[in-house]
């Protein structure tokens, strides 16, 4: 009680405080049965183990789970939908379109190329790469490198190259290498007696821009005009059409000195030619995708490949159907509030992201669950990760997705058996 300006207790106060204590604790303790946190721990630890046996590392519990509410998984392309064993299946060179197979022959496939575009192809190869070519102990050829430089550095050598002799025929000067802003790396080379060369290679539109000159069907460099652009647009577009990434080569002869401190020049390129690399999409893929969506999960693919790449590869996986839409990050990024609210559903899914990359890693720290491949994956991406899938298997994801359900089902068994009893 409230006496003057002193606060006084009686015995039926005190009492009436205890009695709204013990109610308190009496619901925490109805509620929450003594044996729940450990019947839920058990079952998680159990869901673990058997994930495990299907080739799904589990990393953080809770992630047993999770899985059992994603409504979405992002994907990358390059190593989770597709093998990451990456060749040279078609080329455009001197204007010409050409297929490339191990069962053709070096000869048969430079016969109308003139022998000066095909020495500068393997200079530009050779020299602008950042893998390398080694020689076993049992004399056999190791191409070393990511899967994009081991399938360039292998169309160099189909092409009658000799990696060695065309890094020693020219002074290595400066290197940029390739990240993933740019899309593109460059070099610069000191060619005895003729000075200074410098040569890029990327992502198609990238250096395609760069490029004011091309080397035209008798190895003479001619400007690069509309007809020639349109044409090389064009090719570029079909071999994306067929899920072919594309890459483009060209070169610049510098004039003067060059000073390794400066940056390499960007502009007023010479193109010599474009490449279009094949990598299949994993076996089960399509499958899998469409056992996601009957069971309500969205699968999305997000990639840094050539829009129309990523087109052709999510509709041989199943991902893109003919009402879907595909959006490059520029153009996504400068939607006004109003039409994201069109183009995308309100964020109330729980998303699953799966990667194999470091740059993948981001936003396998930042999804509800992040699932990154054990065999193809990077270190970082798989410490980011909370599942790791050992097979590399697209479909071993839709495994996971099954047992988060059944954690999710046997929890809410068990929550209605403790609150029964």
């Amino acid at each position: 009680m409230n006496q003057g300006s002193h606060w006084s207790w009686s015995g039926d106060d005190a009492m009436e405080m205890l009695e709204y204590f013990a109610i308190a604790v009496t619901i925490v303790v109805v509620a929450v049965p003594e044996g729940l946190p450990l019947a839920v721990t058990l079952s998680l630890a159990f869901a673990m183990k058997k994930m495990m046996n299907d080739k799904a590392l589990v990393r953080h519990l809770a992630a047993c789970e999770t899985m059992g509410s994603a409504t979405t998984i992002c994907s990358d392309k390059t190593g989770t939908l597709t093998t990451n064993r990456m060749t040279v299946v078609k080329a455009c060179i001197c204007g010409k379109i050409k297929e490339v197979s191990t069962s053709a022959k070096t000869s048969a496939f430079c016969s109308d190329i003139p022998d000066s575009v095909v020495k500068m192809v393997q200079r530009s190869i050779f020299n602008n790469t950042g893998g390398d070519i080694v020689m076993t102990q049992d004399g056999k050829i190791e191409i070393l490198g990511t899967p994009t430089e081991t399938a360039i550095l292998e169309f160099g050598l189909f092409l009658g190259g000799d990696f060695e002799a065309e890094r020693q025929a020219s002074k290595l000067v400066k290197v940029e290498p390739f990240n993933s802003t740019k899309k593109r790396m460059g070099v610069v080379l000191e060619l005895p007696g003729e000075g200074f060369q410098a040569h890029c290679k990327g992502a198609s539109e990238i250096i395609l821009a760069a490029c004011d000159k091309v080397l035209n069907s008798t190895g003479e460099v001619v400007p690069l005009d509309e007809s020639s652009m349109n044409h090389l647009k064009d090719t570029i577009e079909h071999f994306a059409s067929e899920a072919l990434r594309t890459l483009c080569v060209a070169y610049k002869d510098i004039e003067g000195d060059f000073c390794a401190e400066n940056p390499i020049p960007f502009e007023g390129y010479t193109l010599i030619g474009i490449v279009g690399i094949k990598d299949p999409v994993r076996p089960g893929v399509k499958e899998s995708v469409a056992i996601c969506r009957s069971a309500g999960i969205v699968v999305r693919m997000v990639t840094g490949d050539n829009i129309n790449t990523a087109k052709a590869i999510a509709r041989e996986c199943g991902i893109l159907t003919d009402d879907g839409i595909a959006i490059e990050g520029p153009e996504f990024r400068m939607k006004s509030e109003e039409e994201l609210q069109e183009l995308i559903p309100k964020l109330q899914e729980v998303v699953a992201v799966t990667g194999d990359g470091t740059n993948d890693a981001p936003a396998l720290h930042e999804a509800d669950i992040g699932l990154a491949m054990g065999i193809s994956g990077t270190e970082v991406a798989k410490e980011s990760a909370d599942v790791i899938i050992l097979d590399d298997n697209f479909s071993t994801i839709v495994t996971v997705a099954k047992w988060g359900r059944s954690v999710l089902c046997e929890h809410s068994k068990i929550c209605s058996i403790s609150a029964y009893s």
